[in-house]
C-alpha cells in the first residue's frame, strides 16, 4: 500500500518547498499516500528556488487519473521562452490501486483529496504528499483547540510542579 506516516513533521532527508499548513487544522486526514508531479523543466527549476503555494489547491480524480488542481508555482524568471503556466494543472502519479481507493474515498464516502506537503526526496524528485480527508464543522475545530490548549495546560503544569 501507500506510505502512511502519522507524524506531520517530514522526514529529514526531505526538502520541504511547500506546505498546507491549513490542512490539519481544517480537515480529519484519515490516510496520506505520496505521489509524484508531473513537472516542465522550467517548474522544477521554479520549485528548486522555492516559489510555490499548495493552500488552496485540491487534488481530483478525472477520467481514471489524478490531477492536482490550482496549484501555484512561481514563473522562473530565466526561462523566458519557454516558461510555464503558473495555476495550470498538474498531473499526479500513483499506482492504479492508489488510484482507486482515491475515487472510492471521494464518490462513495464524501471524502475530498488535500494537497498537504510538496518536497523533493532525497534522489531529488518533486513528491506531493495527498491527505483522504473529510471536513471538520466548527464545533470539530473547536474540540481540537481545547483539546491541545489543555494539553498546553498540562505540560506547564508538570514542569511547574514537577
Amino acid at each position: 500500500m501507500a506510505q502512511v506516516k502519522s507524524s506531520s513533521k517530514a522526514d529529514p532527508n526531505y526538502k520541504v518547498i511547500a506546505e498546507n499548513r491549513r490542512a490539519r487544522f481544517d480537515y480529519a486526514i484519515e490516510e496520506d499516500i505520496e505521489c509524484g508531479i508531473m513537472l516542465e523543466g522550467s517548474e522544477v527549476k521554479s520549485l528548486r528556488m522555492g516559489g510555490s503555494n499548495i493552500a488552496e489547491s485540491y487534488a481530483a480524480v478525472e477520467d481514471g487519473e489524478l490531477w492536482l488542481v490550482n496549484s501555484y508555482i512561481a514563473p522562473y524568471k530565466q526561462a523566458k521562452t519557454f516558461g510555464h503556466e503558473e495555476r495550470r494543472r498538474r498531473k499526479l502519479l500513483v499506482s492504479r490501486k492508489q488510484l482507486a481507493d482515491m475515487w472510492n474515498a471521494t464518490q462513495r464516502k464524501g471524502m475530498t483529496l488535500v494537497p498537504m506537503v510538496m518536497y523533493f526526496n532525497h534522489r531529488g524528485k518533486a513528491k506531493i504528499k495527498i491527505g483522504i480527508a473529510k471536513g471538520k464543522k466548527l464545533h470539530d475545530k473547536r474540540e481540537d483547540a481545547a483539546k491541545r490548549d489543555w494539553s498546553r495546560q498540562k505540560s506547564r503544569l508538570m514542569k511547574d510542579h514537577g
